[in-house]
């Protein structure tokens, strides 16, 4: 299963972990990822969704409809 936002796309980046002698090893940094049940009147079923923080944040405020239109554009 990927680790990748279903709403916005948002994935792994890549960088570095420095140590105290300024040794540099490769590591990933992970989006917060979360499982949410959501209803959807117009269909009348609930959906689970694996999305991050910040998109359940944007989606309490502008709704599933309207962000998934958004982000068809």
């Amino acid at each position: 299963m990927a680790r990748r936002c279903e709403l916005t796309g948002v994935g792994p980046m890549t960088g570095n972990n420095v140590s105290h002698a300024n040794n540099k090893t490769r590591r990933r940094f992970l989006p917060n990822l979360q499982k949410k049940r959501i209803w959807l009147p117009e269909e009348k079923r609930w959906i689970t969704i694996k999305a991050t923080a910040r998109a359940l944040k944007t989606l309490d405020k502008k709704g599933y409809a309207a962000m998934i239109k958004e982000l068809a554009k």
